[in-house]
């Protein structure tokens, strides 16, 4: 995908609740320990949502950091999307009650999901609506609140995931130099049982039998996503890479999905990255879903990490399975 005319990222915002849940915390309801989960997965610490609040109350305040670091006025925003799979319920769209809970008076919007993948799907589907001129001021939020939906008994799943948001204005680039280039998308269905939550669709309604067999929290044949990841975020790194003819080290940062830091450090070794162009923030945060990739943006940039004309990759792989990449050179 390579847009009609230049397009950029103009500001990220992120939200995260103030609740941690520690590895040590876990030690206590569960045959596990720092040790183990800092090794397994690189993860010390999550946040979650507090009790009464939901994907919506998230997704809002990360667009309330987007506009206090930007010139953005929420009733400026024409195209509002929302990547994430625990919407506040099944309808109306999380997109609506943000939109409601904001007070925009007129704007458009829908919801993505695309699990893990969910952001760089949404960027790019905000991107084809401002190159071509149906949009100008795209606000693209990553919400997820993973507590609600993991099963707490279960040591595979539940140290996994945290809960948090973040979102990015994306409007017709100032200096075309800087600006989106390309994404590279595809989905594998043949994964779909290996990372899902199988019940409270129209396949399983949720029922008495359904809540008794725990068949609304998360799922995962951890060994088949830990191997398809490994190798999808690679080749799918590589073949946008190669597609635009720009060489790994001409990167300044990888921004990928932040779901395991043993899948994120052997792919920036095969692609031959040093540390320093690598986000991995995980560590405080856990496995976000859909809003991994803009909470390490937001990281990135309070550390100095990311300045105008850096080429930025964004990488992904999901529940679906799907995967997805992203070229761009920063606009400020």
């Amino acid at each position: 995908m390579r847009p009609l005319c230049p397009v950029q990222i103009s500001g990220v915002g992120s939200y995260l609740p103030e609740q941690r849940l520690t590895n040590h915390d876990l030690e206590r309801t569960l045959d596990t320990s720092d040790e183990w989960i800092l090794q397994r997965t690189g993860i010390s610490e999550r946040r979650v949502l507090e009790s009464g609040r939901a994907t919506s109350d998230m997704a809002v305040e990360a667009i309330r950091s987007l506009c206090d670091s930007t010139s953005l006025d929420p009733s400026d925003i024409d195209l509002l999307i929302v990547a994430s799979v625990t919407p506040d319920m099944l309808f109306p769209s999380t997109a609506c009650l943000v939109q409601s809970k904001l007070g925009i008076p007129s704007t458009w919007g829908f919801d993505l999901s695309a699990a893990c993948c969910g952001f760089v799907y949404a960027l790019s589907t905000g991107v084809a609506f401002v190159s071509s001129g149906m949009r100008r001021k795209v606000v693209v939020v990553g919400a997820d609140a993973m507590s609600r939906i993991i099963d707490p008994k279960d040591r595979n799943t539940c140290v996994l995931f945290g809960d948090g948001a973040g979102a990015i204005l994306i409007e017709p680039a100032v200096q075309p130099e800087n600006c989106f280039i390309d994404a590279f998308h595809e989905i594998d269905g043949s994964g779909g049982d290996s990372l899902c939550m199988p019940a409270g669709g129209s396949l399983q309604p949720a029922n008495a039998k359904t809540v008794k067999d725990r068949l609304h929290f998360v799922k995962q044949d951890g060994s088949t996503v830990f191997k398809f990841a490994t190798r999808k975020m690679e080749e799918a790194s590589r073949r946008i890479l190669e597609r635009n003819k720009i060489a790994p080290s001409e990167l300044k940062l990888m921004i990928p999905h932040q779901a395991n830091a043993r899948i994120i450090r052997g792919t920036a070794e095969r692609l031959n990255l040093r540390n320093d162009q690598v986000v991995l923030n995980l560590g405080n945060y856990g496995n976000t879903t859909a809003a991994t990739i803009p909470l390490a943006m937001q990281d990135a940039l309070l550390e100095a990490r990311l300045q105008k004309g850096d080429i930025i990759l964004l990488a992904s792989v999901g529940a679906g399975f799907t995967v997805g990449t992203t070229l761009l050179r920063w606009a400020y």
